[in-house]
């Protein structure tokens, strides 16, 4: 009895062991691609230009480069990789489904639906001076609305039919309905609005200004709280609702909790950088393989280090180093992450649940 329980606290210690270090060494990953994301640009610059640029005042073009390009743009991508990593981990749990992420269910398409509503149908009201200042909470707003209608309605799905492959190509359905919808609007739309509307379709992620910055790092600051006091909830969840409901979870206020959550993570991405496809995705299943866990005490840190990791290095492989040529953004995430999302349906092809 004795050596059992001293073989079962040494596991635990050694599991123990093992997640600091890969807590660690995620952590320093994040430290070292923010740091090269802000050293390799277009523009070749010595790194001690660029520590000179963020610690002193020279008025060089050095640091406008660095201070108002390069640094926005890696703290904008560090976040929009922690907050869609995030609302895909809170997708899959909710919706059993490991395929679930906000590009794929047609949650970001809502949120683009969304959006489409403000400029297209009311950008003619709204000011130069309110579109900076009041107008990227109203753009944020509608963003969040959008993306949590389309939540409700595959959630409506999602209880009715228990195939994964079928809620997929539902999703998938209701996305290119929702983009007939907004080419719709951009067909009987003014020259005005159609031209802010491409604007904004044309988003990534170094095309912030500073106003929409702060509103998007607000924003998904309070997504990620909201997500860090749900993960109770979330455990409970990854067992049935009705095992939630026989220990005490108020399934329903756990389903509306974890629905603004990610309606606020995915749809404040979206407002302001546009869709990003597979990350939503494929980073919830790297964490749940590197910890070996389903406790989202453990996964939801650990993903938001991963999602952010994984957006920083795409943000620094779209930018070709050394050359003017800009790539988008979603093409690199969307190559990263296929190969992720057809491994897990290779291993998973008789899987009823997503962990």
């Amino acid at each position: 009895m004795k050596t059992e329980i001293k073989k079962k606290l040494s596991i635990e210690l050694m599991s123990g062991r093992n997640t600091r270090l890969i807590f660690s060494g995620l952590l320093l990953l994040v430290l070292i691609f923010f740091i090269l994301d802000i050293l390799f640009g277009s523009v070749s610059i010595k790194a001690s230009d660029v520590i000179r640029a963020i610690f002193t005042s020279t008025g060089s073009n050095f640091e406008t480069i660095v201070l108002r390009f390069r640094l926005p743009k890696a703290v904008t991508a560090l976040t929009v990789g922690v907050a869609l990593s995030l609302s895909g981990l809170q997708m899959q749990t909710v919706f059993r489904n490991p395929m679930a992420g906000p590009y794929v269910l047609g949650i970001s398409s809502g949120a683009s639906l969304g959006v489409a509503f403000v400029i297209l149908g009311f950008s003619s009201h709204i000011s130069p001076d309110s579109i900076n200042g009041l107008g990227n909470w109203i753009l944020v707003a509608a963003s969040w609305v959008g993306a949590g209608a389309v939540m409700m309605l595959i959630m409506v799905i999602s209880s009715r039919v228990k195939d994964i492959m079928t809620i997929l190509i539902l999703g998938i359905m209701l996305s290119s309905g929702i983009s007939a919808i907004v080419i719709i609007m951009q067909y009987f739309s003014n020259e005005t609005m159609l031209k802010a509307y491409v604007l904004w379709t044309m988003g990534s992620l170094g095309n912030l200004t500073s106003g929409q910055l702060n509103v998007l790092l607000i924003s998904v600051s309070a997504g990620v709280i909201l997500s860090l006091f749900s993960s109770k909830m979330l455990n409970a969840l990854l067992l049935g609702e009705n095992y939630a409901g026989s220990i005490g979870l108020n399934v329903r206020f756990a389903r509306i909790v974890i629905f603004i959550c990610t309606s606020i993570l995915a749809g404040s991405v979206t407002a302001f950088c546009g869709p990003i496809g597979f990350i939503g995705i494929a980073v919830p299943h790297i964490a749940r393989i590197l910890f070996k866990t389903s406790d989202h005490k453990i996964l939801i840190p650990g993903t938001l280090l991963i999602g952010g990791t994984v957006m920083l290095m795409s943000d620094i492989i779209s930018q070709l180093p050394g050359s003017e040529n800009v790539l988008p953004v979603n093409a690199i995430t969307s190559l990263i992450g296929i190969p992720v999302v057809i491994w897990v349906i290779l291993r998973n092809r008789k899987y009823s649940g997503p962990f």
